[in-house]
């Protein structure tokens, strides 16, 4: 079993804030959102700049999509980084409103 990454990436979902969170390496990443009615409004997805190629911003988004079909709500991707990331993964077209 050999992975590329060491630890595997977690993710918690900081209410407050209206954002999906990881800490890599002491930095943090995340996905941010507003919701309207049950929409979720992926507005921004921050990786430092360190962190870029590790898949943490592919992780964030994927977890923030699989959050949405969990709790049956629309996404609506501002994010352009969230817009290409559906693009690659059809199976989440049926997501967006």
């Amino acid at each position: 079993m050999n992975q590329a990454s060491t630890d595997p990436i977690t993710i918690t979902h900081n209410e407050q804030a209206k954002r999906f969170e990881t800490t890599v390496e002491g930095q943090i990443g995340y996905i941010s959102y507003q919701q309207r009615d049950d929409t979720l409004i992926y507005d921004h997805t921050i990786v430092p700049q360190s962190l870029g190629g590790k898949g943490v911003g592919s992780a964030l988004v994927k977890h923030a999509l699989n959050y949405a079909r969990d709790n049956d709500k629309k996404v609506l991707p501002q994010c352009s980084f969230v817009a290409s990331y559906i693009d690659k993964h059809p199976d989440y077209k049926d997501l967006i409103s």
